[in-house]
Protein backbone atom coordinates (compact mmCIF):
# COMPACT_ATOMS: atom_id res chain seq x y z
CA UNK A 1 0.00 0.00 0.00
CA UNK A 2 1.45 3.37 -1.08
CA UNK A 3 -0.29 6.84 0.88
CA UNK A 4 1.05 10.20 0.33
CA UNK A 5 1.22 10.45 4.14
CA UNK A 6 4.04 11.03 6.04
CA UNK A 7 6.46 7.83 7.18
CA UNK A 8 5.15 8.94 10.77
CA UNK A 9 1.53 8.76 10.30
CA UNK A 10 1.76 5.83 8.05
CA UNK A 11 3.72 3.93 10.74
CA UNK A 12 1.30 5.14 13.35
CA UNK A 13 -1.53 3.65 11.03
CA UNK A 14 0.59 0.33 10.83
CA UNK A 15 0.65 0.20 14.31
CA UNK A 16 -3.15 0.95 15.19
CA UNK A 17 -4.41 -1.16 12.50
CA UNK A 18 -1.89 -4.56 13.32
CA UNK A 19 -0.99 -3.68 9.40
CA UNK A 20 0.46 -6.89 8.06
CA UNK A 21 1.87 -5.62 4.90
CA UNK A 22 3.95 -3.24 3.53
CA UNK A 23 3.15 0.76 4.07
CA UNK A 24 5.28 3.31 1.79
CA UNK A 25 5.51 6.67 2.30
CA UNK A 26 4.83 9.06 -0.81
CA UNK A 27 4.73 12.53 0.80
CA UNK A 28 5.76 14.41 -2.02
CA UNK A 29 3.28 12.86 -4.43
CA UNK A 30 5.69 11.71 -6.97
CA UNK A 31 4.70 7.86 -7.49
CA UNK A 32 0.82 9.01 -6.82
CA UNK A 33 1.02 11.46 -9.62
CA UNK A 34 3.10 8.95 -12.07
CA UNK A 35 0.21 6.69 -11.46
CA UNK A 36 -2.44 9.15 -12.03
CA UNK A 37 -4.48 9.07 -9.00
CA UNK A 38 -4.23 12.38 -7.74
CA UNK A 39 -7.68 14.55 -7.90
CA UNK A 40 -7.21 18.20 -6.77
CA UNK A 41 -9.91 18.91 -4.51
CA UNK A 42 -8.95 22.81 -4.28
CA UNK A 43 -9.30 24.64 -1.16
CA UNK A 44 -7.76 23.26 2.27
CA UNK A 45 -7.90 19.41 0.68
CA UNK A 46 -5.84 19.99 -2.31
CA UNK A 47 -4.31 17.41 -4.57
CA UNK A 48 -5.53 13.37 -2.54
CA UNK A 49 -4.60 10.46 -4.10
CA UNK A 50 -7.74 8.20 -5.07
CA UNK A 51 -8.08 4.40 -3.55
CA UNK A 52 -6.96 2.60 -6.58
CA UNK A 53 -5.31 -0.97 -6.52
CA UNK A 54 -3.10 -1.91 -9.04
CA UNK A 55 -2.18 -5.49 -9.99
CA UNK A 56 0.94 -5.44 -11.40
CA UNK A 57 3.00 -8.27 -12.94
CA UNK A 58 6.17 -9.76 -12.21
CA UNK A 59 7.23 -8.60 -15.83
CA UNK A 60 6.25 -4.65 -14.34
CA UNK A 61 2.98 -4.53 -16.16
CA UNK A 62 -0.33 -3.30 -15.67
CA UNK A 63 -2.78 -5.98 -15.40
CA UNK A 64 -5.48 -4.67 -13.95
CA UNK A 65 -6.97 -1.26 -12.01
CA UNK A 66 -9.76 -1.45 -9.52
CA UNK A 67 -10.94 2.15 -9.84
CA UNK A 68 -14.38 0.88 -7.55
CA UNK A 69 -12.30 0.06 -4.34
CA UNK A 70 -14.20 -0.56 -0.98
CA UNK A 71 -12.27 -0.51 1.83
CA UNK A 72 -14.39 -2.72 3.93
CA UNK A 73 -14.21 -5.49 1.38
CA UNK A 74 -10.79 -4.88 -0.22
CA UNK A 75 -9.40 -7.86 1.31
CA UNK A 76 -11.64 -10.28 -0.26
CA UNK A 77 -11.82 -8.11 -3.58
CA UNK A 78 -7.74 -8.60 -3.93
CA UNK A 79 -7.95 -11.91 -3.14
CA UNK A 80 -10.99 -12.75 -5.95
CA UNK A 81 -9.26 -10.80 -8.26
CA UNK A 82 -5.79 -12.59 -7.65
CA UNK A 83 -7.24 -15.52 -8.65
CA UNK A 84 -9.42 -14.43 -11.62
CA UNK A 85 -5.81 -13.06 -12.87
CA UNK A 86 -4.44 -16.69 -12.09
CA UNK A 87 -1.53 -14.95 -10.14
CA UNK A 88 -0.66 -18.18 -7.95
CA UNK A 89 -0.42 -18.17 -4.52
CA UNK A 90 2.68 -17.92 -2.58
CA UNK A 91 1.15 -21.16 0.03
CA UNK A 92 1.63 -22.69 -3.09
Amino acid sequence: MISTDTLEDNTAFAKKENADFPLLADPTQKTANQYGVLRDYGGQLGKLASRWTFYIGPDGKILFIDKMVRPASSGTDIVAKLKELKVPSARQ
